[in-house]
């Protein structure tokens, strides 16, 4: 789309504008109603992305239709705490020093640069409820941060529905429950209402569902919906960590993949991951069609995004905390009325810093200037055109992963590294970081590696706390 007709499509729709304060052709801009899904331990085990076919996800499939998708997204940093973190202050790990679960972001994040503060600061009324930040409830925020927020209540019922953090995971699931018992459903109730309220300001409303988080624990009828004897695993290799250097065969978990294969129930693990992305798509369907009945139809900006990847056994890991591809690569999906193109794919490579910036241009936002994402509005408007970015993801002090649309190049703080090409290793399976051919390209790819790395603010430890008893 030329920029004269991606104007005028802003201009008419009357409620995007992607050039704050350029546009003088219509006499009032309004605000768009912005929608901002975020999903926990969501990987990319979504209908769009094809990268695992069992998985059922029709309503985010919907979602997938109505705007542009990325099939090549990935997170700024592959645990929860870190890159919500990142995506919400708009500013990377590297740069805060916020990299891993237990840096408390609210040690590293200055109170008021976030997204949610920047969006009321511009007249929006700002609501949410579950599992944004790296906390499920209001409670979970100090007040300092609250003013980011009119409205955040805690969640009624817990996130689990009672279950223990393992079940359907390394154990068998013993009880049954209903949709209700989680939860992601009460989210969802509580932006169904927001939705359905009349204000005087225009509306960002944030729903944090939790699910597929541990524990996968959901009602019985979403894992009769994947027999286990037609499960199939994920693509694998025996000694797949043979030529990886010594710091990234100490990455991740490595308890779990010697415990899934001594007990045989691989399978069932998932099966158990498929049923609790099944439950989250289910949430996700309620929440469009209550979008669709209600007077913010046609004028939302939409964004989804699940906050980072997640093994199953590929790389003989489980869970997140490594630099490869299942770790960092998550569903990213937007729809901007007027803008994004129903029903298309972009391959290029992004990563979530993308969306402060992308949020801001959709609703005629200023970008405050500590923002470091770079804005995806050419993406959305034409999702082939060009693009020199690269995905950055960084797990931990100085160890960082560059993805393009066909290489990843992961350097550890140690030197070591890894280079593998998706057009013909998909699954990473050869490291390619030796060759003396392709040392241009690691040179290349380094180049997108950060300038800035700060180290992380020592954990504080409460007076008289964690002390031995004599």
């Amino acid at each position: 789309m030329k920029r004269r007709q991606f104007m005028q499509a802003v201009v008419g729709l009357g409620a995007v504008s992607f050039w704050p304060g350029r546009i003088r052709a219509a006499a009032k801009v309004s605000k768009p109603t912005v929608l901002f899904i975020a999903i926990d331990d969501l990987n990319h085990w979504v209908g769009y992305t094809g990268r695992n076919p069992q998985t059922r996800t029709p309503n985010i499939d919907r979602l997938s239709k109505m705007g542009v998708s990325f099939s090549n997204a990935h997170c700024a940093a592959p645990a929860c705490e870190p890159t919500r973190a990142a995506l919400f202050s708009g500013m990377r790990p590297s740069t805060t020093g916020c990299y891993l679960n237990g840096h408390s972001w609210k040690k590293h994040v200055p109170e008021g640069v976030s997204l949610n503060a920047t969006f009321r600061k511009a007249g929006y009324y700002v609501a949410g409820m579950g599992k944004t930040y790296h906390s499920s409830a209001a409670r979970g925020m100090p007040a300092v941060y609250a003013s980011g927020w009119d409205e955040y209540p805690p969640l009624p019922k817990p996130s689990t529905g009672g279950a223990q953090k393992y079940q359907g995971y390394h154990t068998p699931l013993p009880l049954d429950m209903k949709d209700q018992d989680l939860g992601d459903w009460h989210t969802t109730d509580f932006c169904i209402e927001q939705l359905k309220k009349k204000r005087d300001k225009p509306l960002f409303l944030a729903c944090g569902l939790t699910k597929p988080h541990l524990p996968w624990a959901v009602p019985r009828k979403y894992y009769k919906m994947f027999p286990r004897d037609k499960i199939k695993l994920p693509p694998h290799i025996k000694g797949d960590l043979d030529d990886v250097p010594p710091a990234g065969k100490r990455i991740g978990v490595r308890t779990d993949h010697p415990r899934f294969l001594k007990s045989g129930r691989w399978k069932d693990a998932v099966q158990s991951y498929l049923a609790t992305i099944a439950y989250t798509d289910m949430n996700v369907g309620r929440l469009l069609d209550a979008l669709e009945k209600s007077r913010h139809a046609g004028k939302t900006v939409i964004v989804l995004w699940g906050d980072h990847g997640w093994h199953l056994g590929e790389k003989e890991r489980w869970r997140k905390f490594t630099l490869w591809e299942e770790a960092t690569r998550a569903p990213l999906i937007w729809v901007v009325p007027g803008v994004s193109k129903a029903g298309a794919i972009c391959k290029r490579p992004v990563d979530f810093m993308s969306i402060y910036p992308t949020l801001c241009e959709a609703a005629g936002v200023d970008i405050p200037k500590h923002v470091e994402g770079k804005s995806l509005r050419s993406l959305l408007a034409d999702p082939d055109a060009s693009w020199d970015g690269a995905a950055v993801c960084t797990h931990g002090y100085m160890n960082h992963a560059v993805r393009t649309e066909r290489w990843r190049y992961i350097r550890y703080a140690d030197g070591g590294e890894e280079l593998y090409d998706h057009d013909k290793d998909p699954y990473e399976h050869k490291n390619l970081a030796g060759d003396p051919a392709l040392a241009k390209t690691k040179n290349d790819l380094a180049a997108h590696l950060p300038k800035k790395n700060v180290k992380s603010k020592p954990k504080t430890r409460k007076k008289g706390g964690n002390k031995k008893k004599k």
